[in-house]
């Protein structure tokens, strides 16, 4: 939430203000050497300070999000502290009993629990135990887990522990300045279709409004001990769950794994060792934990360069496939061979690729259960609905985010383009990256016994539902004020055509008419089917396109001429949409 610009005494007293009520020497002395500053006439210190008190950090697509530092629009141990406080009131509220003489418990007489988890970044671990002490102290029994541990892990242990809140201290795949902190409801908060998932609103809008309500960190109750630090043995408990029964027999794909210096490497090593796949290779160089992300410019593994060391190892080694977790591991990015044999290239699966593969598993997996269904977000393809179709299951459309998708009634599988892939939506709520790389190099195994390929599944499908091929546009901006500006200008002048095809359906996503909650954005569709979204990006400040072109595929035969021309097609959409956007 963003505030009224401060005149620069107000500015001051507000810097000071929060300075003296931070507990962390090393941001307390961050601010007051730039509030001096400011004060002496530093045009880049008042600016940077007026950034800083800008408003206040607000729960969006993953919690809260932001780099890190002192004051209330960055990440630190005030803002931290603050946001648990407001957390367990927001607990207390929905499944305590306020007529029992223990505020920590609820209405059926058990104790309220959460459960809290934290990656490798820079604080993690400090923000993890600042709010199991809010927690703690607010009467709420709190499970700590033991080390850095994947997101899945965490995400997994709220519904396992029937905890009622759960948090991950994660900024997922944001740059080494950024931290964030993301947070799961469950137990007596929601219903049971939403235990483990994300928060939505109306909790958003509750728990920022406790929080505000919180007041100055001195005076939020922490305890100095109290809570539990869960047994190093979560994590295993954790790969019986996802993976119950281990294989029996050695499976002779050659893998190559990286980790991208996140908290996944051992936890998706062991996996897929679980799985039954004897050569994994984890990327040395990435194979540690590190939260400066040393060997990548940008710790996603969606980002060009990022798996260049992977893909040398793979061709190195002669590998099969290659995965790629994000830093928390709740994402997971699949590359393999190009057809021609030793010496040829590797390609990275689009994210709406490796979503259909594991779709079309899942539908083989789901046949005749009539109460299965497989869902998306609106910006990933619309193949895993035909997919569904064919086989006679339900398919459901979701805004994005797995905050929404991991909550669809019925769920069996679940995906966003982004990466992200729900293959055990009855274990984990929520993306998960290594059971869905385990999923991808079982399924990639599965077909090499057929004399088959993953490829060659695509275009089976191309073939069976019409070639789908996606791209995206993603403009990124210094200043946040010009992304509803552009999206603004688009909504008011739209194109007529996209790619030489009619423009025949212009659809505001706030609309209700669309039949989804409310969201920023726009849809696009012409004639011929080409279908384009634009959104404000949840996490990132970015504006994105993301683009669908659809075309018959008579036979296998026709597929390469179909490829090449949708990818014409789409670079003229991109093309079209920079001068729309007027960038």
């Amino acid at each position: 939430m963003t505030t009224a610009p401060r005149t620069e005494p107000e500015l001051l007293d507000a810097a000071r203000a929060w300075a003296a009520d931070d507990p962390d020497p090393a941001t307390r002395d961050e601010l007051t050497a730039l509030t001096a500053r400011a004060a002496a006439g530093d045009d880049a210190a008042r600016a940077d300070l007026a950034d800083r008190f800008a408003g206040t950090l607000q729960f969006g697509t993953a919690g809260l999000r932001a780099a890190l530092g002192a004051g209330p629009m960055r990440m630190n141990r005030v803002v931290v502290l603050r946001a648990a406080a407001g957390l367990a009131a927001h607990v207390l509220a929905t499944a305590g009993d306020p007529t029992a003489d223990d505020p920590g418990t609820g209405a059926d007489g058990r104790p309220l629990r959460a459960v809290v988890g934290y990656d490798a970044r820079h604080d993690s671990d400090v923000f993890a135990r600042d709010t199991a002490a809010v927690f703690t102290a607010a009467g709420i029994e709190t499970l700590l887990m033991p080390s850095a541990l994947p997101t899945p892990v965490l995400a997994w242990a709220v519904r396992a522990f029937e905890a009622e809140v759960g948090v991950m201290v994660t900024a997922s795949h944001n740059p080494p300045a950024d931290n964030g902190y993301k947070v799961y409801l469950g137990g007596r908060t929601v219903a049971p279709e939403a235990r483990g998932c994300q928060i939505v609103a109306p909790h958003d809008r509750l728990i920022a409004e406790r929080i505000a309500a919180a007041g100055p960190v001195a005076g939020i109750p922490r305890a100095g001990s109290g809570w539990t630090v869960l047994p190093g043995t979560v994590e295993e408990d954790y790969l019986r769950a996802v993976l119950p029964a281990p294989a029996r027999t050695a499976r002779a794909l050659r893998l190559v794994l990286t980790p991208m210096h996140g908290v996944g490497g051992r936890t998706a090593a062991q996996a897929l060792r679980r799985a039954g796949f004897a050569d994994v290779h984890v990327v040395a160089e990435q194979a540690e934990p590190d939260p400066d992300f040393p060997t990548v410019a940008f710790p996603n593994p969606e980002e060009p360069g990022a798996l260049d060391l992977a893909l040398e190892a793979a061709r190195a080694r002669d590998a099969d496939l290659v995965l790629a977790n994000d830093p928390d591991a709740d994402r997971v990015a699949v590359a393999v061979p190009e057809p021609g044999g030793a010496g040829a290239g590797w390609r990275m699966l689009r994210g709406d690729e490796v979503g259909a593969l594991l779709g079309h598993a899942a539908a083989a997996r789901c046949a005749g259960r009539g109460d299965a269904v497989l869902a998306n977000s609106i910006v990933s393809s619309r193949l895993l609905g035909r997919i569904a179709a064919a086989a006679g299951l339900a398919h459901q459309e979701t805004l994005t985010g797995f905050k929404w998708i991991a909550r669809v009634p019925g769920l069996a599988y679940g995906y966003e383009e982004a990466l992200g892939y729900c293959v055990a939506p009855e274990v984990v709520r929520d993306k998960d990256g290594i059971s869905a790389a385990v999923a991808v190099a079982v399924l990639a195994d599965e077909l090499r016994a057929q004399g088959r390929t993953l490829q060659d599944v695509l275009d089976e499908l191309a073939v069976a539902h019409g070639l789908h091929a996606t791209d995206q546009l993603s403009i990124r901006v210094a200043d946040l004020g010009r992304i509803p500006a552009m999206s603004a200008a688009l909504r008011d002048a739209p194109p007529t055509a996209l790619g030489g095809s009619e423009v025949v359906q212009v659809e505001d996503l706030t609309s209700p008419a669309t039949g989804l909650p409310p969201t920023e954005g726009l849809r696009l569709l012409t004639r011929d089917g080409t279908r384009v979204i634009v959104r404000p990006s949840g996490t990132e400040p970015k504006l994105k396109c993301y683009l669908e072109v659809v075309a018959p595929v008579p036979e296998r035969a026709a597929l390469p001429a179909a490829r090449a021309a949708a990818t014409e097609q789409l670079a003229r959409i991109r093309r079209e949409l920079r001068t729309a956007l007027g960038v």
